[in-house]
């Protein structure tokens, strides 16, 4: 008999990893909780909210589940690594101490500082008061981030002192409120993600993605969870990676384990090549998405024979299809603000590419239910030919109320 697996949330990340398990020669069956519609076709959706741990752990036991594997950072945020860990069951993910690296901005800056770890010039400050002191001394463009999760929203990178103003008097909105916010230099230079299996000082890297993190072309508009996504990444040499290993990802590992809170899981380094060498702009707890959606369709390893090779301290090697995989998300009219839900997605059944459901609903057919909707992602033997396939596609869904960027990996970097 094959594994069971369980995969935790319900978006486009949730649907590839589904995808990704599904196709392994040792996997029996995969549920998703509460997983969505649009990924009937490769797993069986579970009604369960990826916070309701009881619920959760009443389906594991009842199905014999072999491995659980969370794909959002809220869950994991709120400890349910450390609840179903404490049942016996095995599960893929940080603990909610080692989580905070994600959920909380001021302390991965804190524990990059102890161990000289290189990221932007920074500051935390804990009030109004503070934050524009800070701002009069230095001047925009600046970047201002959130301390906590904001679904990939909660940065503003300000080009000027009016904005910066204005991103400060959102998080404090009156000088009564006291809460940890990080400002920090805006970097010059490539932004790339890169991912990796860690098991404490154990880190083994996922191949190099790139999304687009500004809603609109020539990455302008304001910051959301992704716009598009592609891998490899030509730009980022082999050098760039290692260096990125050496300074960033096994130093942030081997920092956990001596703080006493030794990270498992994806651990996702939202990195800048800049002129002074690698910088870290964030770390998250989990796979990025839409990244997960170009890296995992290349992943040739059976996905769980990794994990739970990781999860039992042994070496993984992991084997890339070696074609280029570009993706592109539909959103919502108005995301990452205001939207209307509900409105019909037409033509899905004509399109011949891969799609990965973000935030749709089923009712007479598919409905727009998030803010980002819908991700189409095609390979390519190059970079151009699998963006000239996936933008060919997305001609043929309809979905007046959407909207998508024309320019995923035609940006500047992006065709070297």
């Amino acid at each position: 008999m094959g594994n069971k697996i369980l995969v935790i949330g319900s978006g486009g990340r949730e649907h590839a990893l589904a995808t990704c398990f599904a196709k392994s020669p040792t996997v029996e069956k995969v549920y998703v909780a509460p997983g969505s519609h649009g990924m009937k076709d490769v797993a069986e959706i579970v009604a369960i909210d990826a916070m309701d741990f009881p619920s959760l752990i009443a389906f594991i036991k009842s199905n014999q589940i072999d491995l659980v594997f969370v794909g959002p950072e809220a869950p994991l945020s709120q400890g349910i690594v450390d609840v179903l860990s404490k049942e016996g069951i095995r599960i893929f993910g940080p603990t909610q101490a080692a989580a905070r690296l994600e959920s909380s901005k001021s302390y991965a800056k804190t524990i990059m500082n102890k161990y000289d770890i290189p990221t932007a010039k920074h500051s935390t400050v804990h009030s109004l008061d503070e934050a524009l002191t800070y701002l009069n001394q230095h001047p925009a463009p600046i970047v201002i981030k959130a301390d906590g999760l904001m679904a990939g929203k909660g940065v503003t990178v300000a080009i000027d002192d009016e904005t910066a103003r204005q991103a400060v008097h959102d998080i404090y909105p009156d000088p009564t409120v006291h809460c940890p916010l990080v400002i920090e230099e805006c970097l010059i230079g490539e932004e790339f993600s890169l991912m990796a299996f860690v098991d404490g000082e154990n880190v083994f890297p996922l191949d190099i993605a790139k999304d687009h993190k500004r809603a609109y072309d020539n990455d302008e508009g304001p910051n959301t969870g992704g716009m598009g996504a592609y891998s490899p990444v030509p730009s980022i040499s082999r050098e760039m990676v290692e260096e990125a290993m050496d300074r960033v990802m096994r130093p942030i590992a081997k920092a956990m384990v001596k703080e006493g809170n030794p990270f498992t899981g994806i651990l996702y380094g939202g990195l800048m090549a800049t002129s002074d060498g690698i910088k870290t702009i964030e770390f998250n707890v989990r796979f990025g998405d839409p990244e997960t959606e170009v890296l995992l369709p290349r992943l040739i390893t059976p996905l769980d024979q990794v994990v739970l090779d990781v999860l039992d301290h042994k070496h993984v090697t992991l084997e890339f299809d070696p074609r280029f995989a570009l993706g592109v998300v539909l959103a919502s009219k108005g995301y990452p603000h205001a939207y209307e839900k509900g409105l019909p997605i037409e033509g899905l059944d004509k399109v011949d590419a891969n799609l990965f459901h973000m935030g749709t609903s089923y009712a007479d057919g598919y409905r727009n239910q998030g803010g980002r909707v819908l991700f189409v992602m095609n390979y390519g033997v190059t970079l151009e030919k699998a963006r000239e396939s996936v933008y060919k596609e997305i001609t043929s869904i309809h979905a007046p109320h959407c909207f998508y960027r024309t320019d995923i990996g035609k940006t500047q970097g992006d065709l070297q």
